[in-house]
């Protein structure tokens, strides 16, 4: 199973393909649906990481991904641009989200 990222920053879709994960940088509400129906159809993709502001602009799409039981599996992922002091420890909580271990 691959991973797959919908960016809508050039600097996040760049530090993720320097680890091997693929992703577009998408910028319009009309494109992230496109992109996301696109990549349901590939079997091979497991996880679909999108950043939280392209999330923000199909909110009901992504909640039915995430409560449907099929794949891809969908994590909304921050930029690089967030504010630690909005979001203390960011990291560490998406951590126990996604996978439910407490660190």
């Amino acid at each position: 199973m691959k991973i797959y990222c919908i960016s809508d920053n050039i600097d996040t879709n760049i530090g993720l393909r320097l680890v091997g994960i693929n992703g577009v940088v998408i910028h319009e509400e009309e494109k992230v649906i496109e992109e996301i129906n696109r990549v349901r159809q590939k079997s091979d993709i497991g996880i679909l990481l999108i950043t939280r502001k392209l999330a923000e602009l199909v909110p009901d799409l992504i909640d039915d991904l995430k409560l449907s039981a099929e794949l891809p599996l969908v994590l909304e992922i921050p930029d690089r641009h967030v504010d630690p002091e909005e979001e203390p420890e960011y990291i560490t909580k998406y951590v126990q989200e996604s996978i439910g271990i407490k660190i």
